[in-house]
């Protein structure tokens, strides 16, 4: 950071703490003033499968360990037959192994033997799924598995949904099994609600049969697609109005060692043939959620694709939980760097190559015959600059820019927003020309504030910048209004430069409780409720209120206030966010405006600077709405933002 930009920092920062001013100051929007275009991608969404956003979160699968692939691997309490327990009822004795010959397909090689030995009861699994089974009464539930009957007289098996208590919620039965493995679904109708139910199969016939893929889904999905999304999360997600969403997630994507990068094509497909892998954060990814999922809900919200693949190296904090494991980034050989290379050109074709490409042709028997008209793809993230680095880099890169020159590439310059991988990274990308570079950082309130010159001074013929992970993090990482409203600081400085600043997203998005890898996050979860931080609605206030011209407003000197303004033309709106970032009401007006009435939309975000959204806070903090006269005084309460939206 240059002397000048530390000093106009302290300026900023001595307006903040200053006491606002005794009279009303002056917003005036230089309308005369030629207008700056921005970027119209600016504010979207990070998914990062992190904090079981994905299983037992955004993907809507009921049953945990659906196919038994488990493993000390992904949690070294963990084994095959987590989360399923042996039932054994009437006085029936069995028991219950997972082999792995002659599975369903290499991809899922582990499954369930169960064996009824004696007695004339029952003999069985349950599974309580993520945390309980959450059911709705009246709603209907798709069950399916795959089975096959190892030994003894073909039977049939029960499938029961039951309270914790064992009060039958719903039941059927499956027609008897064949000796091969053969696919089962049946629909059952929940008698009654329940949070914390389970799934019961049994059998009441003496021999062994071989489960695997045992599944429990919602008919109703976001959109009510099958495989698909918890409806309830995914609406929060698209009510945001993200202009695109980043996925399926940073350190996850080149993940943890090299037989742990995130291989788009192991995610689409029939589900019980893609591959399970352990999950960097420590758990599992069944993948249930791929490649096809992500493009799919992008789709449905109105989001643009922008996936990020892995640049030829893992992450460089690999190894650090696996005991005897090599430590530190590695490059892919260099002879699997052209395999490696096509998967990311077939990765292209999957996504807008017709229907007749090979790749295409995937997609469309996926039930999506028309392209996801992909525009940009990552690659790489937050990754450390090393020689590996470099040289896979610019292989992918090279190829990409050759094959598909509509495709915009991102590049990565670090995990900080300072540093020698933020100087190497940007080196590379000025050598290379790379149109985009993502920067990420996670820092104190106070840094936002002092940086909020930021990108006033970055050259705009070099790379442009996509924020793709940032968030303020307050006491004990909570996501406070005071954290909250330093964002909303730091946004309109991202609108005041919407010309080099293409994209941002905050991060991580989802986090369940009990299950937390990192703090905060935007959107906290269990598995009934769902809780919107002040930061969610600061993200969902300057997405659905964007424009795509920058307005100069100029103001009195020491007024505490932040402002941007911007004009939508698609809808002709004139948007001003206010943002008082202090401990003091600034009073002002607004001039400049030519057009529209007097009247005006206003949406006004204040509280307690130290509030907090939780699953637990009977009043959650949200904006207010209300009409305004554009033309008389009114107030920036302390610790607010505040937007005014002029016309449609």
């Amino acid at each position: 950071m240059n002397r000048k930009t530390i000093l106009c920092s302290i300026l900023l920062n001595s307006m903040i703490l200053a006491a606002g001013a005794e009279s009303a100051t002056t917003l005036t929007i230089q309308t005369d003033e030629p207008s700056k275009v921005i970027s119209p991608d600016l504010f979207g969404i990070f998914f990062e499968d992190i904090s079981y956003a994905a299983d037992g979160g955004l993907y809507a699968e009921l049953i945990q360990n659906r196919s038994f692939e488990y493993s000390p691997n992904d949690n070294k309490r963990w084994n095959s037959l987590t989360c399923w327990d042996l039932v054994q009822r009437g006085g029936a004795k069995g028991s219950v192994e997972v082999q792995d010959n002659a599975p369903l397909n290499a991809n899922n090689p582990h499954y369930a033997v169960l064996s009824f030995e004696s007695g004339a009861g029952e003999v069985g699994l349950q599974n309580i799924g993520f945390d309980g089974i959450v059911l709705k009464q009246g709603e209907k539930y798709d069950f399916s598995l795959f089975a096959k009957q190892l030994a003894g007289t073909p039977g049939s098996l029960q499938v029961r949904l039951e309270s914790k208590t064992g009060e039958l919620l719903g039941e059927a039965t499956l027609p008897p099994l064949k000796s091969g493995w053969q696919k089962y679904s049946i629909t059952i109708q929940a008698s009654n609600s329940a949070d914390s139910a389970r799934l019961v199969l049994l059998s009441r016939q003496k021999g062994k049969v071989a489960l695997d893929m045992v599944s429990l889904f919602p008919q109703k999905t976001f959109h009510n697609r099958p495989n698909g999304l918890r409806a309830d999360l995914a609406q929060v997600i698209a009510d945001i109005h993200p202009k695109f969403m980043r996925f399926p997630g940073g350190c996850l994507t080149h993940g943890d060692g090299l037989d742990n990068i995130y291989h788009w094509k192991n995610t689409i497909g029939p589900v019980e043939q893609r591959k399970a892998q352990r999950n960097t954060w420590r758990y599992h990814q069944t993948t249930g959620l791929g490649y096809f999922e992500y493009f799919q809900f992008c789709e449905d919200i109105g989001a643009k694709p922008v996936p990020v693949v892995a640049a030829g190296v893992c992450c460089q904090n690999s190894g650090h939980y696996i005991p005897g494991s090599i430590k530190g980034p590695q490059g892919l050989p260099m002879d699997q760097m052209p395999s490696y290379i096509q998967e990311v050109l077939d990765l292209i074709e999957y996504a807008n190559g017709p229907a007749s490409s090979v790749w295409g042709s995937k997609r469309a028997a996926a039930g999506h015959p028309q392209p996801f008209h992909l525009e940009y793809l990552g690659v790489g993230n937050e990754d450390a600059i090393t020689p590996a680095f470099r040289e896979r880099f610019k292989l992918i890169y090279d190829a990409v820019k050759a094959k598909h020159p509509e495709i915009t590439v991102i590049g990565t310059v670090g995990p900080f927003p300072t540093g020698r991988d933020f100087d190497e990274g940007w080196k590379v990308a000025n050598e290379l020309s790379v149109p985009i570079v993502d920067e990420h950082y996670y820092m104190p309130p106070q840094w936002f504030l002092s940086n909020f010159q930021r990108y006033d001074h970055y050259d705009r013929s070099h790379s442009k910048v996509y924020i793709g992970e940032y968030a303020a993090h307050d006491d004990r990482r909570r996501p406070t209004l005071r954290s909250a409203i330093t964002e909303a600081a730091y946004m309109t400085q991202l609108e005041r430069n919407g010309d080099v600043v293409h994209m941002a997203s905050y991060a991580p998005l989802l986090a369940k409780e009990g299950h937390i890898n990192w703090s905060p996050d935007l959107i906290y979860f269990n598995n009934t409720r769902v809780a919107l931080t002040i930061n969610y609605y600061v993200q969902q206030l300057f997405a659905t209120n964007s424009g795509d011209t920058w307005l100069p407003v100029t103001m009195g000197e020491n007024t505490g206030l932040v402002c941007s303004a911007v004009r939508d033309r698609r809808t002709g709106s004139l948007i001003l966010k206010i943002v008082n970032p202090g401990a003091t009401p600034v009073s002002y007006k607004i001039a400049g405006i030519k057009e529209g009435g007097k009247s005006a939309t206003k949406y006004l975000l204040t509280g307690d600077p130290m509030a907090v959204n939780e699953l637990s806070t009977p009043q959650p903090l949200i904006p207010t709405k209300s009409i305004i006269s554009i033309s008389s005084e009114m107030d920036a309460p302390p610790c607010s933002l505040t937007v005014i939206r002029i016309g449609s």
